[in-house]
């Protein structure tokens, strides 16, 4: 951890919903005048989309487990920690993108499913901001958590996060559904032991909970609204949380635990700006204290 360069840590599996996390985070950046340096997770994979590809392939023809985006050995954890380490250190590191869609594809003149060339980050940042699947990772070879100033977990309960990949990637990524049910099926190893863990290192963890039936998400027609939903909203730490002040504001919102405030799935975004934004403003004060 930092307190001249804070990091801030979105983690979550594909389809859990962090890039509409981040979405909400950019906008208070902008509002609160913070210059973040944005890293994206899956720029870490350590294959491109056709490599990765052919490794499961030669896995699966010798009766084997392929490997998945969710576990060790098809990401650059240790680069990952380096990033971390070097930016908490002294505000700098190397990030690049992967190309996900036609749209990227077009923007960086690349084909889909490759990355981009390391570059530099910027120069005079406030804080790193890393969305993607390995945020709070600790394995026996990397620590990734301990450089995280503030860990953020979104966590969807597993049936709605299946819905949303599924939607997602067949809608967006041109996947079929069996291709993303082998997906689901090949990565459950991994999510057991390398995604559901980091949600017990998360300082406070979104999990929405749909409100209408997710019992067979391989034949959902439709992703579950916000306003189907509600979400559970759990911090590690209550002790300076002001819950009157967060239960005034969010209507129809309870305790269901002394850690743990319950609010409707349509006031997330509200929910999030209140949570967040002082603790953004506790880092960016922080910081101020030591430049």
């Amino acid at each position: 951890m930092s307190m001249k360069h804070p990091i801030i840590a979105v983690t979550g599996s594909s389809g859990a919903g962090t890039t509409t996390v981040k979405h909400t985070f950019e906008a208070i950046f902008q509002r609160e005048s913070v210059n973040a340096a944005i890293v994206e997770g899956d720029s870490f994979h350590r294959y491109t989309r056709a490599e990765m590809k052919a490794l499961i392939e030669d896995a699966e023809r010798t009766h084997l487990r392929g490997i998945s985006h969710f576990g060790p050995e098809a990401n650059l954890l240790a680069e990952l920690e380096s990033l971390l380490r070097a930016y908490g250190e002294s505000a700098t590191g190397r990030r690049r993108y992967y190309i996900h869609n036609e749209a990227e594809s077009m923007r960086w003149n690349l084909p889909m499913g490759t990355f981009t060339e390391w570059e530099d980050l910027p120069v005079g940042t406030d804080c790193l901001f890393y969305e993607g699947l390995h945020g709070a990772l600790v394995t026996d070879e990397v620590d990734v958590a301990r450089h995280v100033d503030l860990l953020i977990g979104v966590v969807p309960i597993i049936n709605l996060e299946w819905i949303q990949k599924l939607h997602r990637d067949t809608k967006l990524r041109g996947y079929t559904a069996e291709a993303v049910q082998d997906t689901i099926l090949r990565r459950m190893h991994d999510y057991v032991h390398h995604i559901v863990p980091q949600f017990a290192r998360t300082h406070i963890n979104f999990q929405r909970v749909p409100v209408v039936d997710t019992s067979n998400p391989f034949i959902a027609t439709s992703v579950p609204t916000q306003d189907e939903s509600m979400v559970v909203i759990r911090f590690k730490d209550p002790r300076g949380v002001d819950f009157p002040y967060l239960l005034r504001m969010i209507h129809d919102a309870f305790m269901s635990r002394a850690n743990t405030i319950v609010i409707p799935g349509g006031k997330l975004d509200l929910a999030m700006q209140l949570i967040l934004t002082p603790l953004i403003w506790k880092l960016m004060e922080r910081r101020r204290q030591w430049v």
